[in-house]
């Protein structure tokens, strides 16, 4: 009874303390995980972030915590009092609780001494003296500092009206803590009921206006301030009107109404807009230029690709995210430094121009996405240069730059081996890259057929670990363009050109095994249809052998189609789908086990020395080794009757001959490391 009492009791308070976990603001996580940091300093103490070489301090969570990092620059570890506490020489920590005092003298103990001597000037001293309830957010002494001489001396000037306007502007008739400041609310200041526009985001930083609050819940007798890292200014316009009123934004302003985005920046949302200035639009080729923005599919692609259905003030960003844009594909929004980062690249010139529905950040580099561009255009500046040059050298470029559907397998530039010159037989294979509709990996299925430009059918092999056509395995994500698809490939196609036996036939290095197909009768075997893996013995394989071991294993028709159809496997193997521990059915036999080892393939440890020899029926993989079973064991007490090792090779062959223990079979699979016997021959 006891014990159920117990777990009962912890049952409810689990479930009490993850109500609280979900109840607490993300702000309210961070500064908890920041007191748990800096609990050994003391009590109410909380550890800091300060990023080196600069003023800022983050309260910290547990990424920032473990990487030291903020906007990829280094921190520091500072310790200082919790919000609302404060030290007692002598005593360890921040022991004491912050006197209560009115809005007015909270200012100058919370590091907002300037926006007190304003407040004074302006003649607001009276009012966030005296009674009732605010909310402040109160500008930094340096958020004072940073502001541009002109602004500053306009409000001076006019300390009744402009000053004493922007600082109510700062101000809200209520009481809000930081865990009201819910994202995406706003709230009327006390400027004219101008709105204040509040964002709390996920990893505990919050903004008015887009000014982080760097020191939140200062508590009042008369209200609550939260000091701010910046002065911020009323907003009066949307978004679409800021651009409509700057002559840097003309042509993405033409862009905008061309791809009729404009009602929608007009309306109501939470709007991110990466906006291309008139340069950035200028660095781009005219052709493609003119293509995109004569093709409103293209346009509203390009500008989506500039806008997040979010706002997300550059203060928020403490690390590379990716976003979703209106588009439908991510872009990753970072900072380095001061810095703000798409993709990596620091092209944000102007941050934080804020509207009624978004924020604008100024961008002197279009972003362009697959889906507004051409084969030609997604493979430019990838890793697969060299395919690209091949496919304009083989007269392919209309088909990279048209309208056609089509699907593109570009190979990666270490698939090409060496200098690679056009000649008549690299411009079909190169048209035989460019598939005849546009496709997504997705949709892909084992045993599917393609058909290419150049008139080859390719198919489609699905494996656990890949995903391949033909013997080119798919190496990266597809790229989507505006009427084609990009497939980057690992290796360059082989189209097959003939059966099984017709490439073994084609190549020398297999005479003796074609003779042996047929002595052994399975010339039928290779020549149908189906989908075979041969693991194919060269003719070093079989000159490894002694001259009386090759003759009597020719001399065999039977024994030889054992050995054969040993290395025969069931359904078709590329190289790409070859794993760690991979197994195929030979036509006899138990098993055959591949495995990949510094990029050489081995099937029951001998190494395969060419793979991929495309058929239409199956897949050759040339081996220097006749395959023997992994697991050889002779029955000695039936060294009369057929041989165990036979046995193994041939799956229950139904076969009475004996043979004795040094029979022929374990001489021809015996694999040699020197080749001296068949220099000797």
């Amino acid at each position: 009874m006891n014990v159920f009492v117990l777990d009962l009791v912890l049952v409810l308070g689990l479930s009490l303390v993850l109500t609280v976990c979900v109840a607490r603001s993300p702000y309210q996580a961070v500064l908890q995980h920041s007191r748990i940091r800096g609990r050994q300093q003391g009590p109410n103490v909380c550890a800091m972030q300060q990023i080196k070489g600069s003023d800022k301090k983050y309260f910290t969570n547990c990424k920032q915590w473990y990487h030291r990092k903020i906007c990829s620059k280094p921190t520091v570890i500072t310790y200082e009092c919790c919000p609302g506490y404060e030290r007692i020489p002598g005593e360890k920590g921040c022991p004491a609780a912050l006197p209560l005092v009115n809005i007015y003298n909270t200012l100058s103990v919370v590091g907002a001494s300037t926006t007190q001597m304003y407040s004074d000037r302006a003649k607001l001293r009276d009012e966030i003296e005296g009674p009732g309830s605010f909310t402040f957010f109160a500008p930094s002494n340096e958020a004072w500092a940073a502001l541009p001489t002109e602004i500053l001396d306009a409000l001076v000037s006019n300390v009744n009206i402009e000053l004493l306007n922007a600082l109510h502007y700062h101000m809200v008739n209520r009481r809000l803590t930081s865990e009201e400041l819910r994202h995406g609310s706003s709230f009327a200041s006390m400027y004219q009921d101008f709105h204040v526009h509040i964002h709390h985001y996920s990893n505990g930083v919050v903004t008015v206006n887009c000014a982080r609050l760097i020191k939140p819940d200062q508590h009042a007798t008369n209200g609550i301030v939260h000091v701010v890292d910046r002065v911020i200014t009323a907003i009066s316009n949307n978004v679409q009107t800021l651009i409509d009123v700057d002559e840097d934004l003309e042509t993405l302003r033409t862009a905008i109404a061309a791809a009729g985005l404009t009602a929608m920046l007009e309306e109501e949302g939470q709007y991110t807009i990466f906006a291309p200035t008139n340069e950035a639009f200028e660095k781009i080729p005219k052709e493609t230029l003119n293509r995109i923005l004569g093709d409103p599919v293209a346009l509203r692609d390009l500008l989506n690709y500039h806008i997040l259905n979010q706002m997300q003030c550059a203060e928020s960003i403490v690390s590379g995210t990716p976003m979703e844009t209106l588009q439908g594909t991510v872009l990753e929004v970072g900072c380095d430094g001061d810095q703000m980062t798409l993709n990596g690249n620091a092209i944000v010139t102007k941050k934080d121009q804020l509207g009624t529905n978004g924020v604008i950040h100024y961008i002197n580099e279009l972003l362009i996405p697959d889906s507004a561009k051409t084969l030609l255009e997604l493979a430019d500046g990838s890793s697969v240069a060299t395919a690209t040059r091949l496919f304009v050298e083989a007269g392919l470029r209309a088909h990279l730059t048209g309208s056609e559907a089509l699907t593109m397998l570009a190979p990666l530039n270490d698939a090409f081996k060496g200098s690679v010159a056009m000649t008549p037989e690299m411009r079909k294979l190169m048209t035989n890259h460019l598939l005849k509709e546009q496709l997504s990996s997705k949709s892909l299925y084992h045993g599917q057929e393609l058909e290419t430009l150049g008139g080859a059918k390719l198919r489609v092999l699905v494996y656990r670990n890949n995903l391949c056509i033909e013997n080119a395995c798919i190496a990266a994500h597809d790229k989507t363009g505006r009427y084609a698809s990009m497939f980057t490939v690992d290796k360059v196609l082989t189209p097959p050109m003939g059966t099984i036996m017709d490439v073994l036939k084609g190549d020398d290095r297999f005479s003796i095994l074609v003779g042996a197909v047929q002595t052994a009768g399975m010339t039928e075997l290779l020549n149908q249809q189906g989908a075979l893996t041969f693991f194919a013995p060269t003719n070093d394989a079989f000159t490894a052998l002694s001259r009386t071991e090759l003759n009597r294993l020719m001399g065999n028709p039977q024994e030889l189609a054992g050995v054969l159809r040993f290395h025969l496997g069931e359904g078709m193997l590329v190289s790409g789908g070859v794993g760690s521990h991979t197994r195929v059915h030979p036509l006899e036999g138990k098993k055959l086990e591949l495995g990949v080892r510094n990029y050489t393939i081995y099937v029951n440890k001998v190494p395969v020395a060419e793979a991929d020899l495309m058929a239409t029926n199956g897949v050759v993989h040339g081996i220097n080794s006749i395959i023997k079973p992994l697991s050889l064991k002779v029955d000695r007490e039936q060294a009369d009757g057929p041989a165990a090792a036979l046995r193994s090779v041939t799956s229950a062959r139904a076969d009475s001959r004996s043979f004795r223990n040094d029979d022929l079979f374990q001489k021809v699979i015996r694999s040699r490391s020197s080749r001296t016997m068949s220099q000797g021959q």
